[in-house]
């Protein structure tokens, strides 16, 4: 381990605080590391591993895309994303879907459709986006821009113009951006990185009322919350809401690298050829594995053990005294906590045997959905016993 940790050091840029382990192998929501230690995964890889690890059913497709046809771009049909565009149009309702390679993408790619739409029909200065303080959109220089957290905002001057950023839950502070020059405006349903807080229904109403008012796009970035994560296909289903662009990633990919920008018939028309592109997108191998994925979560029974299992952590968790607050919805939670620092519970679950992620001061849980019973109560029992010491 010290031998591989310098090697790291050494050769790859310094951009991450890692956890001290090295981990080798994983099976559904348990994982070993070099020196055959297990652990208890409340993490599934920030919400990307929504089977698990290694999954059987994924990993067979997967295998035997690879060995059929790994890549040929997007100058020619292949059958994997044709498969995948298919079942997601189909179980979400939406017109079409554009494929990238990671949430910050599909983010990009939803920024263009909302441009790109009001320029065709306004041909006017008409492409300000409205997003929410203590938002979190991407790392790339336009979706930081789009990002409504000034420590994002440093360094990498000058930022991608066009962005304005309300007070959320505060609909007031929504209308107060909005003038002739905004084309949409773009949200999390809960804003993960911000700290696991959900938008209040009434306001997210109240932001699709204006938006259908006025001509405005409603994107909704649903790159952590999509795919099954709150025990709903995709999270706009808890508020009756369709935003009118819909990104993803993450879970989609089952562990595999993809984005995906879901259009209504509203915006499935606005790009045409070259107007946008990406090298990797539609990947045969990465569709492979998100079409196991997909096949799996849209199940409404496999939904439901989802929300069982959720109400199960919640239901336990706040007798603990140590927890002042459970937010979130199904398995995308966060723990405020009393006296302890997130940062400090988490390097002791990972002493114990049990991964947890942190959002600013609160204990960040994202098990895989596929988690069963004796993997959810071993890590609910660590995660109680150090918040108990």
């Amino acid at each position: 381990m010290g031998h591989l940790k310098d090697l790291d050091k050494q050769h790859i840029v310094n951009t991450y605080a890692r956890f001290d382990v090295l981990i080798q192998k994983g099976k559904n929501a348990t994982c070993w590391d070099e020196q055959g230690k297990k652990y208890i995964d409340f993490t599934s890889g920030i919400g990307v591993n929504s089977l698990g690890f290694c999954n059987d059913d994924w990993t067979q497709a997967v295998c035997e895309q690879v060995k059929t046809l790994q890549h040929i771009s997007n100058l020619y049909y292949t059958t994997p994303d044709i498969t995948l565009a298919e079942k997601l149009t189909q179980a979400t309702g939406y017109d079409k879907v554009f494929f990238a390679n990671s949430g910050a993408e599909a983010n990009e790619g939803a920024i263009k459709v909302a441009r790109k739409y009001s320029f065709d029909k306004y041909q006017t200065q008409r492409n300000v986006i409205i997003t929410l303080v203590n938002s979190f959109h991407g790392r790339t220089v336009t979706t930081l821009a789009a990002t409504g957290q000034e420590v994002f905002h440093q360094y990498f001057y000058p930022f991608t113009e066009g962005f304005r950023y309300a007070q959320a839950n505060d609909i007031e502070s929504v209308k107060q951006q909005i003038d002739e020059n905004v084309c949409a405006i773009m949200y999390e349903y809960i804003q993960g990185e911000g700290g696991v807080l959900p938008l209040e229904s009434d306001f997210i109403q109240q932001v699709a009322e204006i938006c259908k008012q006025n001509d405005i796009l409603l994107i909704a970035d649903e790159v952590q919350t999509g795919i099954g994560r709150t025990g709903k296909l995709l999270a706009g289903e808890h508020f009756g809401i369709r935003a009118d662009i819909v990104t993803l990633a993450k879970g989609l990919g089952g562990g595999l690298p993809i984005g995906a920008v879901l259009c209504n018939q509203k915006t499935s028309k606005v790009l045409g050829f070259g107007d946008h592109g990406t090298t990797f997108g539609g990947n045969p191998v990465a569709c492979a594995g998100a079409n196991v994925c997909i096949n799996q979560i849209s199940d409404p029974a496999f939904l439901q053990q989802v929300v069982q299992k959720a109400n199960h952590i919640k239901e336990t968790l706040s007798k603990v005294e140590e927890v002042t607050e459970i937010s979130g919805i199904g398995l995308m939670m966060g723990l405020e906590l009393k006296t302890k620092t997130a940062k400090e519970v988490a390097a002791e679950c990972l002493k114990r045997g049990l991964l947890v992620l942190t959002a600013k001061t609160k204990v960040r849980l994202l098990p895989p959905l596929t988690i069963n019973n004796q993997e959810l109560e071993e890590g609910i029992q660590i995660l109680i016993s150090v918040l108990n010491q």
